[in-house]
């Protein structure tokens, strides 16, 4: 059953995923991200363009087609379950100076969501501070604006498919339902699966990041563009160990001046425990489509739990599949993260 329905996903991404037409580059922001600006050096920055149309029971890529960038916005990019919500936490203090009570599901909502409400959508353009959003796309898939300011953060795929499988598995009948409402034509449902997280990670590490989405190409098509000057790469593991120089590098990249009055203030709400505890400001839809609610998905924030499941095979097949996808350099700051 696992392997037929991994099937139908692989088909979803082949069918779906189509190369854009003529029509579709000839738009705006099409011809405003394929044109080159020069850098701090004088050289010609190369940006990149959006190729291709990704459509699954998660995302739709067309949204960013229109999608109206300002100056001074901000993107929160990642794979799934790989610190979005962490970082969303970090840039709303950055740019509220430490404000409680912030909403930031609704402030920073998921573009690409497939399932998003139009009128969440809607309301960025009603936004007067600056805006920060997130998507999960790869970056053949996005609209790549120079006017924006983009936050990547990595993490050790063992890691998030481990995370993604609490997220997925105590999902309420609500989320399945939601995610299934208007999904591809002819793939089969998605269904909650194992209850087993190893056995979640060998379907996903088997079939190409079933059932959440490509993993190997989403990392590289980020890695591949780390040299823009209007990209930051970051990794969950650095953000762990130095929670304080993780929120400064974000700052300076967007270049926010930080209040040190406030600093601490900053750094304790950006903390898991403070995020556990305020989990349904944070959680999309309060956590009301997980069992367990917002609690659930602010989950344990925490690395390594494989290691105690995978076997020294198992380890070794996945360190040498992620050499072989993104090439040395990449697999060595993935699995363990450090300042690029």
């Amino acid at each position: 059953m696992v392997q037929a329905v991994a099937n139908a996903f692989q088909l979803e991404h082949t069918l779906k995923i189509r190369s854009l037409g003529n029509s579709a580059r000839r738009g705006k922001n099409m011809t405003e991200i394929s044109s080159a600006s020069e850098n701090k050096a004088g050289a010609k920055n190369a940006w990149p363009p959006k190729t291709r149309e990704l459509h699954n029971f998660h995302m739709n890529s067309t949204v960013w087609n229109d999608f109206k960038f300002r100056n001074d916005d901000i993107v929160v990019a990642t794979y799934a379950k790989s610190g979005t919500t962490w970082t969303q936490q970090i840039v709303s203090q950055l740019i509220f100076n430490g404000a409680e009570g912030l909403n930031l599901h609704q402030m920073s909502p998921w573009v690409d969501l497939r399932i998003l409400p139009p009128p969440a959508l809607a309301a960025l353009e009603t936004q007067t501070h600056r805006r920060f959003v997130k998507t999960h796309l790869p970056v053949d898939a996005l609209v790549f604006s120079p006017k924006a300011k983009y936050i990547y953060i990595g993490r050790d795929g063992r890691d998030a498919a481990w995370s993604f499988h609490n997220h997925h598995y105590n999902g309420t009948e609500q989320y399945f339902e939601d995610y299934n409402r208007g999904a591809i034509h002819g793939a089969p449902p998605m269904v909650r699966g194992t209850a087993n997280p190893h056995e979640f990670y060998t379907a996903w590490f088997e079939n190409n990041g079933f059932p959440i989405w490509p993993y190997w190409q989403h990392i590289r098509s980020w890695w591949e563009i780390r040299h823009l000057p209007n990209l930051l790469l970051i990794h969950f593991n650095d953000m762990k160990n130095d929670l304080e120089g993780s929120i400064r590098r974000i700052a300076a990249f967007l270049d926010i001046a930080i209040d040190e009055t406030l600093m601490p203030k900053i750094i304790e709400h950006c903390s898991f425990n403070y995020m556990k505890a305020h989990a349904a400001e944070l959680a999309p839809r309060g956590g009301s489509v997980w069992k367990g609610g917002a609690e659930t998905f602010i989950n344990k924030g925490s690395n390594g739990r494989w290691r105690d499941s995978l076997s020294a095979k198992e380890i070794k097949a996945y360190e040498e599949k992620a050499i072989a996808e993104l090439g040395p350099e990449c697999a060595a700051w993935l699995s363990g993260g450090a300042k690029l």
